[in-house]
């Protein structure tokens, strides 16, 4: 019984970062369309708050406090300004190096898990974690980047973008530590993004095209699906081993690269590919 458990938490991390790749190549696909980054998170956090408080309403029934809406509502903005971020850290300086800095946000919430939750890790669940890690680091990085970079900019954004998802991480793992509803957490989290994505909509006063709403609805659909399987996990899981696994979303980005954009999966990626699934093997020992 308690294997199946395991396995059923593994399996929900695994669609987290299945759908949160899919998504941020979607990201990286409407970026090269010239599609506004702002506007497709505002509508793929507007659908998805839409969706998750017509099926708490019609079904599960909601239970909002303001614990669960002010930590919900700050993991939404803090999702959002990350994401925000991350796209001006890579219009500021090299992606090569942006890309494996930001990820190393995953530290945050594992120390916590371990230190502040006294999470139990065995060293051979250590040992794919670091797995993991050094896959996520191996596959996004790109050796000898070039270009007019602006350093102090791209570092100040780079720092906010690992600030805001490693306290976002630090915040899921408290809301399950206070048995908060994942539901009420959802509700909040795209209620607050929606917000504070409608404020920055209003400063930037760009115009919105179509393709940005239809883009945005099914990335809000795939986020609601990862949310709720990233919630299940964290709630019967290992934070400390489920956040790497999360942040192996980059695997999809790497062979939606190959296929849509027709870039060459080099040596190096391909050992980081098989470090990642050695990690997750490691992990479920």
């Amino acid at each position: 019984m308690k294997e199946e458990i395991t396995a059923m938490w593994i399996f929900a991390a695994l669609i987290t970062s299945f759908c949160f790749g899919i998504n941020n190549s979607i990201f990286k696909w409407s970026g090269t369309k010239g599609h506004s980054k702002i506007h497709i998170q505002f509508f793929f956090y507007f659908v998805a708050f839409i969706l998750s408080i017509m099926y708490g309403v019609l079904v599960d029934g909601l239970n909002l406090n303001w614990v669960s809406i002010l930590l919900g509502a700050a993991i939404g903005v803090l999702n959002a300004n990350g994401n925000i971020q991350m796209a001006s850290a890579f219009e500021k300086g090299p992606a090569s190096l942006t890309s494996p800095l930001i990820a190393a946000n995953t530290v945050f919430p594992i120390l916590c898990a371990a230190l502040i939750f006294h999470e139990h890790i065995s060293q051979l669940q250590w040992s794919g974690v670091i797995c993991m890690l050094l896959a996520t680091l191996i596959i996004q990085y790109t050796p000898n980047a070039k270009g007019n970079h602006q350093y102090v900019p791209w570092m100040m954004h780079t720092l906010f973008a690992i600030f805001s998802f490693g306290v976002l991480g630090i915040l899921m793992t408290t809301t399950t530590r206070l048995h908060l509803s994942s539901l009420d957490i959802l509700v909040s989290m795209y209620g607050g993004g929606t917000v504070y994505l409608m404020v920055a909509m209003g400063i930037k006063h760009e115009k919105i095209k179509s393709k940005e709403i239809k883009i945005g609805s099914c990335v809000g659909l795939l986020s609601v699906i990862g949310y709720g399987c990233y919630f299940f996990a964290l709630n019967t899981g290992i934070a400390s081993i489920i956040f790497p696994v999360v942040s192996l979303n980059c695997l999809i980005v790497v062979f939606a690269g190959c296929y849509l954009f027709k870039e060459k999966l080099k040596t190096y990626q391909i050992a980081g590919v098989f470090a990642a699934l050695i990690g997750i093997i490691l992990t479920k020992i």
